[in-house]
């Protein structure tokens, strides 16, 4: 489902409303749409476990109710987590940052390491990038908060040769023009000739508010939350709830320590 654009996945949402028979609400005027907010869609060809979106309901509906009707009606690969009632306006405020992994098969993780240590040490890595409105050429350094390497050797088949590879774990401010995985990529391979032998398999694991200090990523969700009642009656609806929660987002660790 990586490689599904944005809008396959919006023309998918719009279908599973239907079929799911979510009473979504519409826009007035001559020609009414659904009234659906998305923000920061990850590009085409990179995987996600961390996309939102924002939808406007014509009826009361419990957000269990809804997020069970739309994940059943959604394609295989496509899975709503979890659905809060937004309690404060401003979703698109708090995605602040996201939590990159790109795994580079054929990489040596002491070669990455030391091509992200050149990166963090540099002020400023111009990139070029072909946009709608032609060649744009950006600084991808100021939107890297931090870079994390780790990696290895894993053997595929028994009695095959072990392959080698690295991992980058990227902290990643949302910026204008946004700064994407591959921009960082292309960063590395100017500055250190780091250039992996095939496509790089990136997923964007979390985004939401970002701490500065830390690198943490908390989860967008946690301002709309409430807790639970605690009466005995709803003890089902507590651990749905729960179990919600432990499907959703978490937020990111502390970039800390040494990379490796």
């Amino acid at each position: 489902m990586r490689f599904a654009s944005h809008r396959d996945i919006a023309r998918a949402l719009e279908r599973a409303l239907r079929r799911a028979s979510v009473p979504v609400a519409f826009s007035a005027g001559f020609s009414p749409h659904p009234k659906i907010s998305y923000t920061g869609a990850a590009p085409t060809g990179v995987a996600s476990e961390a996309e939102y979106l924002e939808l406007t309901l014509a009826e009361d509906r419990r957000p269990e109710q809804v997020r069970d009707a739309i994940d059943a009606a959604m394609p295989e690969g496509i899975d709503v987590v979890e659905v809060v009632e937004a309690r404060i306006p401003g979703l698109a405020d708090r995605l602040q940052a996201s939590l990159w992994q790109v795994r580079m098969d054929g990489v040596d993780p002491d070669e990455a390491t030391r091509a992200v240590d050149a990166y963090l040490a540099t002020d400023s890595v111009e990139v070029e990038r072909v946009t709608k409105k032609g060649r744009r050429r950006f600084d991808t350094r100021p939107a890297v908060l931090d870079i994390d390497v780790s990696g290895g050797t894993s053997g595929r088949v028994p009695g095959e040769r072990h392959a080698t590879y690295a991992i980058l774990r990227m902290v990643v401010r949302h910026t204008t023009p946004a700064v994407r995985p591959d921009d960082v990529l292309t960063g590395l391979r100017r500055l250190a000739d780091l250039a992996p032998p095939s496509s790089p398999m990136m997923t964007r694991l979390a985004q939401g508010p970002l701490d500065e200090v830390t690198g943490a990523i908390a989860d967008p969700f946690d301002a709309d939350r409430t807790e639970a009642p605690t009466n005995e009656s709803t003890g089902s609806a507590n651990d749905e709830t729960n179990d919600r929660r432990t499907r959703a987002p978490q937020p990111s660790p502390p970039m800390t320590g040494p990379r490796r």
